[in-house]
């Protein structure tokens, strides 16, 4: 028995140095492989051991009914059965494997990785069956010739690690009272006949109980006696603080990121790529000189929307399409929307050749928003419109 357990146990290695000696393989087919001809074989050498096993286990089960006269070998049966239908199943299994190897791609000594896993996978099931056909012989082999399980066990010595375990579970873990000791800390509290034991709390426990303690008086401390630690709104404060510290800095490296809360006057190139940006998308509606058509004139003091940078620049990001005002953003960039803006800015106080006239409001520098941008009038918008 020792024999066929070393020997299924060297074909798991094999199998391994099998698997990654694998690596790129020429292609080939299944009936010149030879990696997928020494597996199938193996498994088939594998189905007639767990044949054979079962064989020698039915025939134990057999003698034990006869000698016991009772039930006890037939879930054992059972269980052969079951195995050696599984067995067939596998056999069944690794067929089809060893048939598909021409329509996969080689992988793995000839065979794809798929195969080779499955074919693998089958074998490794066998080798399960038999190291548990094995068991069952042998436990059935010790019934039969009267060697007790108990005997056995009483006759091996106690591992080391056993002992170590032991001690901590006593000591450390649980430090119960052996059963046979209770009664030397059996209490007179009976209930309905249950009765309760002194023991002590588990030695794990007590400790964690120490140290919550101990936790508490260094958060007591740190918290509300020297108040070196801050509650959760002074965090929530804190952090919020440090936030808005970041995107300060944040915003000051990205020169890009430009928005109708932060936008500035560009410098004379911006304002000129920005003229170029008009030239193409806003003569249609405001013609060349700012003056007006379709749109407003963008010359003038008047403006429908607030005639500030913010303003502009808002008016070009989000549009105002019931009037014919489209927006900008998915087309241009926020530093080209700023420069488009500065350009539009820039027209204030020039004479057009044909002005339109004045729509909206008069907008001043020095006036608040809400008074720039309460108008009413359901005019053209004051910026380009392609």
């Amino acid at each position: 028995m020792k024999k066929i357990m070393a020997s299924v146990f060297l074909l798991l290695p094999a199998l391994t140095l099998l698997a990654k000696g694998g690596g790129t393989a020429p292609d080939t087919t299944s009936s010149t492989n030879w990696l997928a001809i020494l597996l199938v074989f193996v498994a088939v050498i594998l189905l007639v051991v767990i044949w054979g096993l079962g064989q020698v286990l039915l025939t134990l089960n057999k003698q034990l009914l006869q000698k016991r006269k009772g039930n006890y070998a037939g879930p054992i049966a059972i269980l052969v059965l079951t195995f050696m239908s599984l067995s067939d199943t596998a056999q069944a299994q690794t067929a089809d494997a060893a048939a598909a190897v021409a329509q996969i791609a080689p992988n793995y000594g000839g065979l794809s990785q798929l195969e080779f896993y499955a074919i693998a996978t089958v074998i490794g099931l066998e080798i399960v069956v038999i190291l548990f056909l094995a068991f069952m012989v042998r436990r059935s082999y010790r019934e039969l010739t009267g060697v007790s399980d108990l005997a056995l066990a009483t006759s091996v010595k106690e591992s080391r690690f056993a002992v170590l375990w032991n001690k901590l579970d006593k000591n450390v873990f649980t430090r119960a009272v052996p059963v046979e000791q209770e009664a030397d800390v059996l209490l007179d509290h009976d209930y309905d006949g249950i009765k309760e034991l002194d023991n002590a709390l588990p030695p794990w426990w007590k400790w964690g109980f120490y140290f919550t303690i101990i936790v508490a008086v260094i958060y007591i401390f740190n918290y509300h006696v020297f108040g070196t630690g801050k509650n959760p709104e002074q965090e929530y404060a804190a952090e919020m603080a440090e936030g808005k510290r970041l995107e300060e800095q944040y915003k000051a490296r990205t020169k890009t990121l430009v928005d109708e809360n932060n936008i500035t006057l560009a410098d004379a190139d911006g304002i000129a790529a920005g003229k170029a940006l008009y030239t193409t998308s806003c003569v249609a509606c405001h013609m060349a000189d700012g003056g007006g058509g379709i749109g407003p004139n963008l010359t003038d003091e008047y403006w429908i929307h607030g005639g500030g940078l913010n303003d502009i620049y808002k008016t070009l990001k989000i549009g105002y399409p019931d009037k014919g005002m489209q927006s900008w953003e998915s087309l241009y960039s926020p530093v080209q929307m700023r420069n488009l803006t500065s350009f539009v800015k820039s027209l204030k106080g020039t004479k057009p050749a044909t002005p339109k006239a004045p729509q909206g409001d008069v907008f001043s520098e020095t006036a608040a928003p809400a008074a720039a941008t309460a108008t009413t009038p359901a005019a053209k918008d004051s910026v380009a419109v392609k």
